[in-house]
């Protein structure tokens, strides 16, 4: 295991408009039937909370409901360390499966990356000026070819060589380090590594990847050469969570651009990396922002 850390980035940091709330957002997932909505707004109603944002989804098929609602926390009587034995009665009585989540408690989220240096300098960047609510501890690479973009962020770089016959010692490492720093969320940021079912499992649904997608699908080294001597006409990326299947994991955004035959390989490999780094942008947002419940490997988003 090899420690890379040079410089720090010095500059002003700017700030978003996540840097000044002190909100509390409750996410519910249960059984769907009448006099929900209702219930929810009258328990946080009579605990003087001021809603900021509430929305919710029924799916009909699977008899589910699913909400968020995001509250201020000032005047908000109730204290958040009762909250959970004060909601209990409701939970129980809809049978809801929920959480509770503070504006003021930030995620600890690491970046793993191998060459590809786009999406990484994109997070960092939009970290930098507040767009990312979190606190990012450490970057971890296969390569050193992105450390001068976490020198400049002043951000520790950890470069782990990752071979197959050291997989099972790499992942140990990258673990400890993880462990180490209290790590919330992992984001690959075109890591060009698999990892291990052992890996994921520690990090359930809280692990984001991003790739490529194509329609046809290219899969190997080169997809954008494969889909350039296709002619595609449209090209795509899709953000998810990792599972122990490979890219089957709920998908958190996707986005599209349309192809010409003026645009040249070149082109079309700019155009698919400013795709990655937008989309994969959106899905660590959400992510962070509390705005993205799962069930039935689908995600569902409150904007």
């Amino acid at each position: 295991m090899k420690r890379i850390i040079i410089a720090r980035f010095s500059g002003s940091i700017g700030l978003g408009r996540n840097s000044m709330k002190h909100t509390a957002t409750l996410l519910i997932n249960c059984p769907d039937r009448k006099g929900l909505v209702a219930t929810i707004a009258d328990f946080l109603y009579r605990h003087d909370a001021n809603i900021l944002h509430a929305d919710q989804h029924q799916d009909a098929e699977q008899n589910l409901f699913l909400m968020r609602v995001e509250w201020d926390l000032t005047g908000f009587s109730l204290p958040i360390a009762r909250f959970g034995q004060e909601f209990a009665p409701i939970a129980e009585k809809f049978h809801m499966h929920w959480q509770l989540k503070l504006s003021s408690q930030r995620p600890r989220m690491a970046i793993f990356v191998s060459k590809y240096d786009h999406c990484l300098a994109d997070l960092l960047y939009r970290h930098q000026s507040g767009e990312l609510a979190c606190d990012i501890p450490l970057i971890i690479s296969n390569h050193p070819d992105t450390q001068r973009l976490a020198d400049f962020y002043g951000i520790p770089f950890y470069v782990i060589p990752v071979t197959r016959e050291t997989k099972r010692e790499a992942e140990a490492q990258q673990l400890a380090l993880l462990d180490r720093h209290g790590i919330d969320l992992i984001v690959l940021a075109r890591y060009m590594q698999v990892l291990s079912s052992e890996f994921v499992a520690r990090y359930p649904q809280r692990i984001i990847n991003i790739h490529h997608s194509f329609l046809p699908a290219f899969v190997g080294a080169k997809p954008y050469h494969r889909a350039f001597e296709r002619g595609v006409k449209l090209i795509g990326a899709t953000s998810h969570y990792v599972t122990e299947v490979l890219d089957e994991g709920p998908i958190i955004e996707q986005d599209i651009i349309r192809i010409s035959h003026r645009d040249q390989l070149e082109d079309l490999i700019q155009k698919g990396r400013d795709l990655e780094k937008v989309v994969l942008s959106r899905a660590v947002r959400w992510h962070i922002d509390n705005r993205i419940l799962l069930y039935a490997n689908k995600t569902v988003i409150f904007d």
